[in-house]
C-alpha cells in the first residue's frame, strides 16, 4: 500500500496529467484536492487527446475511483460538460466511479463576473487569471459565506444563501466596477437545475478514502497547477488562490500527513509560465519561440501562449524544500532534441548578491539574472527510447546534474506526449 502526492514543481503546465493518468495503473483511488477550472490536464491515450480540467485525470481507466475533494471549487456547468465530453468518448459508464466532497465551494455567476470586471479595471497591473472565478471563489470560502455543493442539493438552502449574499455582490458589481447586476431567480432557476443532475456525485471525501487506504487501496493524489504558484510560497501576488503544495492535499482531503508516503514533483527539462507575474529565465528570443513551438506551449484551459525560458534548478530547489519532494519526474525532454547547447539557471545575480535560494520578496525577484551553465545537447530523436540506459549519454549527465543541484532523485522520464513514452526509473507505488 503506498498513498502519493503528485505536485507541479514549477508555474505549472509541467505535464501532470499525463504522470497522473501513468501512476493511476497502480491506485485504486485518484484524488483532487484543490484548484479549479482554472487547471487543464492534457491527456494522449493513443492518438486520442483529451483535456480535463476538474475531473482527476484517472477517470479515463476503468474501475478507478475519482474524488473532488474539500480543497476544489467546482463550477457545476463546467463540470456537468466534462461529464457529458467523457460519457461521449465511452468513459465513466458508472458513475459511481466519481464523487464530490460536500464541502467543495461553488464557483457562482456573480464570482466570473467579478474575476473578469477586477483584470480589466487592473488594467497593466493585472494579475492573468483565467476569468473562472477562482479567486473570487477562495474569497467567499475565507470569508465564510461560500455557497457549498451540498447546499445545492437543498434547493431552500440555497436559495437562502443566495439570498444572503448577492446583495452585496451586486453593489460591488454596479458601484465599484460598473457592471450590471445579477438576478437571484435567474441564478437560482440555472443552479438548482444542475442539481438532479449532480446529486449521485455527492459524498464525502475524508471518510470514503479513509476506508480506502484501510482497505489497503493505494491513494493518488493529483494537485493542480504549480508549486511557484501557491498562494503562500509562490511569487505572490502572481499566484493562485489556493494551496498547490503538497500540503494541501491533507487539507484539501481530510486526511493526515502520516497518510503520505511519497510526493513528486513534475518538472519540465524547461520551464514555461502563463499569465503575469516574474520568470528570471525567461526567453524573449529566438529560442524561446523555438521552444515555444517544439513544446505546443499553449494553455489547455486558455489556449495563451506560454512563457518559455530554461530550467530554473533555484525555483526547482524551492519546489522541493516547500513539498518534501521525494522524487521529480522531469517531462517534455524531447523538446530539446535538437539543441546543440542547453541552458540552466543555477542561481540568481541581484545587484552585486550571487542568490542560490529563492527570493520571497517579491522586488527582489523580479530583478534577478539568471547565473547560467551551459551542457552538450543530445541533437538526435529519443522520443521511442524505452530503457533509461538506451538514452544518449549526454541526456543522463543532464539528468545526473539535475540530481545534485536538487538534491532530489530524478524518478521518471517523459520522452514524448504520449502514455508509452516514459521511462519509469523507479515507482513510488512498489516499495
Amino acid at each position: 500500500m503506498a498513498n502519493v502526492i503528485i505536485v507541479g514543481a514549477q508555474w505549472g503546465d509541467e505535464g501532470k496529467g499525463k504522470i497522473v493518468d501513468i501512476y493511476t495503473e497502480y491506485s485504486q483511488q485518484v484524488v483532487r484536492f484543490q484548484g479549479g477550472n482554472n487547471a487543464g490536464h492534457t491527456l494522449v491515450v493513443g492518438d486520442e487527446k483529451t483535456v480535463l480540467h476538474l475531473i482527476p485525470s484517472g477517470i479515463l481507466h476503468e474501475g478507478k475511483r475519482c474524488l473532488i475533494g474539500n480543497g476544489v471549487v467546482l463550477d457545476p456547468k463546467v463540470f456537468l460538460e466534462e461529464i457529458d465530453g467523457l460519457k461521449k468518448k465511452g468513459y465513466l459508464k458508472d458513475d459511481s466511479q466519481l464523487v464530490v466532497d460536500g464541502a467543495v465551494n461553488i464557483i457562482m455567476p456573480y464570482h466570473k463576473k467579478i474575476d473578469i470586471a477586477r483584470e480589466q479595471k487592473a488594467g497593466a497591473k493585472k494579475i492573468g487569471t483565467t476569468g473562472r472565478g477562482i479567486g473570487p471563489t477562495y474569497e467567499d470560502k475565507a470569508g465564510r459565506r461560500a455557497i457549498r455543493f451540498a447546499d445545492l442539493m437543498k434547493p431552500e438552502t440555497f436559495k437562502r444563501k443566495l439570498a444572503d449574499v448577492l446583495p452585496e455582490k451586486n453593489f460591488y458589481l454596479e458601484q465599484y466596477l460598473g457592471e450590471e447586476p445579477l438576478s437571484a431567480d435567474e441564478i437560482a432557476e440555472e443552479y438548482l437545475g444542475y442539481a438532479d443532475r449532480l446529486r449521485c456525485y455527492l459524498g464525502r471525501v475524508s471518510t470514503t478514502l479513509d476506508a480506502a487506504i484501510k482497505a489497503g487501496d493505494n491513494v493518488l493524489f493529483e494537485g493542480a497547477q504549480g508549486s511557484l504558484l501557491d498562494v503562500d510560497h509562490g511569487t505572490y501576488p502572481y499566484v493562485t488562490s489556493s494551496s498547490t503544495v503538497a500540503g494541501g492535499a491533507c487539507t484539501g482531503t481530510g486526511l493526515g500527513p502520516n497518510k503520505i508516503d511519497q510526493v513528486i514533483g513534475i518538472s519540465k527539462a524547461y520551464v514555461t509560465r502563463v499569465g503575469e507575474g516574474p520568470f528570471p529565465t525567461e526567453l524573449h528570443d529566438e529560442m524561446g519561440e523555438r521552444l515555444r513551438a517544439a513544446g505546443h506551449e499553449f494553455g489547455a484551459t486558455t489556449g495563451r501562449p506560454r512563457r518559455c525560458g530554461w530550467l530554473d534548478i533555484v525555483a526547482l530547489k524551492e519546489a522541493v524544500r516547500t513539498n518534501g519532494l521525494t522524487g521529480i519526474a522531469l517531462t517534455k525532454m524531447d523538446v530539446l532534441n535538437e539543441l546543440e547547447t542547453v541552458k540552466v539557471c543555477t542561481a540568481y545575480r541581484h545587484g552585486e548578491e550571487l542568490l542560490e535560494e529563492f527570493p520571497q520578496d517579491f522586488d527582489v525577484l523580479k530583478e534577478c539574472t539568471p547565473v547560467y551553465e551551459e551542457v552538450p545537447g543530445w541533437q538526435c530523436d529519443i522520443n521511442d527510447t524505452k530503457e533509461y540506459d538506451q538514452l544518449p549519454q549526454q541526456v543522463r549527465d543532464y539528468v545526473d546534474k539535475i540530481e545534485a543541484w536538487t538534491s532530489c532523485p530524478v524518478v521518471l522520464v517523459s520522452v514524448g506526449p504520449r502514455r508509452d513514452q516514459t521511462i519509469q526509473r523507479t515507482n513510488p507505488f512498489v516499495k
